[in-house]
């Protein structure tokens, strides 16, 4: 089927992950920063983690597919693996031809197209190379740097380099240079790979402004929300519109909401402060209730997209554009101390399975338990290291097939 995902809610039938591998212990405190991680997870323990979120999703009928695995059939030819070793060579933005040749060399040197896809996420070592004698003053700058191409971290949040919107893809523009390296394995993917070439994009990653699959959110089958955040632009939102609207076909797409919410890392996503856990129930993070600034495009005359500015709280917005009472569910009961250290650790942040089903992570319990509650049937998942990284069990699935 490709990809088929109208809903945040509809019964999950495919789903894309990333186990967290070495870019992990390629993490160093001196470098957190430059690398968007806020702390180091001890990679054994995320990795288990990672393993029961998968097992729990694979028991509720759900097909787990690997990023690295994806990946690693697509260059299965030969062709494509030059490709590829190219523009990732190009995007590691390596400036010595010398060091560039040995890199290409020692990525062409493995036998397992799995671990070559796995190396080049991991990071490259200086010290994995062989030795060069430095000819140039571009071999002599950043010296004590010590990768020559730098691990990606923040790979196992899946949800962010590309968004499934109804039967196409947002293939996204990142934030950073850090994390725009990281689309380049979903390029070649709904390039090259037999079930996802020719899925239709609606956003690419070569477009000028950043948009991030976290702030990206299929309320209903028309009605698209987006948070214009601090990786999201208003303008890559009003690009995506117009694609939507003008420049595809087969969208049922009749409304595209964007969410103005504060700029700063504790709100980086839409789906960081809100999701969807049943037909009429969100989880939120209650600073993000409103009242809200929310500007309503839909397709105008002549090529133009409309764009109607509105304030109003988010259960009023909700309520409106679902057709229903929308009940919110306050992360840590709206108590600020709890609600701060659980949003944190992503209480809003839930993956729903089914209408009423959600995954979570363990360490929210007071939001948890406020979930069942309301009727919410959890489903909890080990996050003590996963957890490190900023993102939830949305931030770290990516939907590929929902049920109509």
């Amino acid at each position: 089927m490709g990809i088929q995902v109208t809903s945040e809610i509809k019964p999950l039938k495919k789903v894309l992950l990333h186990k967290p591998g070495e870019e992990i212990e390629n993490l160093t405190p001196e470098y957190l920063e430059r690398l968007l991680f806020d702390d180091i997870p001890f990679l054994e323990v995320a990795q288990q983690e990672h393993d029961a979120f998968a097992e729990i999703l694979r028991q509720n009928g759900v097909e787990v597919v690997y990023l690295h695995e994806l990946a690693a059939e697509v260059i299965a030819d030969e062709k494509i693996k030059e490709e590829f070793l190219n523009q990732f060579l190009d995007e590691a933005d390596i400036k010595s031809e010398e060091v560039r040749k040995n890199v290409y060399d020692y990525l062409k040197s493995f036998k397992s197209n799995e671990e070559l896809i796995r190396k080049t996420m991991a990071g490259i070592n200086k010290n994995e190379l062989p030795a060069i004698e430095k000819k140039s003053l571009v071999d002599l700058v950043d010296d004590e740097y010590p990768f020559v191409a730098d691990p990606m971290p923040n790979l196992y949040f899946t949800r962010d380099p590309f968004a499934s919107i109804g039967d196409g893809i947002s293939l996204n523009k990142m934030y950073s240079v850090t994390r725009n390296r990281e689309t380049i394995y979903a390029d070649f993917i709904f390039k090259y790979h037999p079930e996802h070439k020719g899925t239709k994009r609606l956003y690419n990653r070569d477009f000028e402004f950043s948009i991030e699959g976290g702030d990206i959110l299929n309320i209903s089958e028309t009605v698209l929300a987006i948070g214009i955040s601090q990786r999201t632009t208003p303008q890559a939102i009003e690009r995506i519109a117009e694609r939507i609207f003008f420049e595809t076909e087969g969208n049922k797409i009749e409304t595209v909401l964007a969410f103005d919410i504060p700029k700063t890392r504790a709100y980086m996503h839409l789906d960081t402060v809100f999701t969807q856990v049943d037909h009429d129930k969100f989880t939120i993070h209650p600073q993000i209730e409103g009242p809200l600034k929310i500007f309503e495009l839909t397709k105008g005359e002549n090529g133009k997209v409309n764009i109607l500015e509105e304030t109003m709280t988010l259960q009023e917005i909700l309520s409106k554009h679902l057709g229903c009472d929308v009940k919110l569910i306050r992360c840590g009961g709206g108590d600020y101390v709890i609600s701060q250290r659980e949003q944190w650790n992503d209480g809003s942040n839930t993956l729903c399975i089914k209408p009423g089903e959600v995954v979570v992570y363990s360490r929210n319990h007071v939001t948890n338990k406020l979930l069942v509650e309301n009727g919410v049937k959890i489903h909890v998942i080990p996050s003590s290291e996963l957890s490190r990284g900023r993102g939830g069990p949305r931030c770290m699935s990516m939907p590929l097939v929902r049920e109509l």
